[in-house]
């Protein structure tokens, strides 16, 4: 069983379609890819409707270039990171693009809901939100 974390904590998973892998029949409405895709080879049809990308280690971050290749490919559908994502890394999938995380439930007895909680303001801890702040403060200050 997985857990999916999404900006407002933990929830159960509402996907109930399943996944094509890889390579299938353009009507598919999800897909499942490898960290190894190539995300500019995926063909983008209307039906599809989910993309879920593996993340087969916490140290292989393959998956946040995915996600960031199809987004600028202009894909909008729901996108999301499965597997060895740890809180520390949400921030970053949100904003490669990724709009959900799958984590099972060791991983979320490990890092509780709180963990993910405190990372759930993507939008603003970043460095270049930072840097923006920064110098709007100088120049106000001039």
């Amino acid at each position: 069983m997985s857990v999916l974390v999404t900006d407002t904590g933990f929830t159960a998973d509402d996907w109930t379609y399943g996944y094509c892998e890889e390579g299938a029949a353009n009507d598919c409405r999800a897909v499942d890819l490898g960290s190894d895709a190539d995300a500019h080879a995926l063909t983008l049809t209307p039906a599809l409707e989910m993309i879920r990308v593996d993340f087969p280690s916490f140290a292989d971050g393959r998956g946040f270039t995915i996600a960031r290749v199809l987004r600028l490919r202009g894909y909008k559908g729901r996108l999301r990171a499965r597997g060895h994502v740890l809180a520390d890394q949400y921030a970053m999938a949100r904003r490669a693009g990724f709009d959900e995380v799958e984590i099972d439930k060791d991983l979320a007895a490990r890092q509780p809901e709180d963990q993910w909680l405190a990372r759930a303001d993507w939008q603003a801890h970043d460095y270049q939100s930072r840097l923006r702040g920064a110098s709007l403060q100088a120049a106000a200050a001039k």
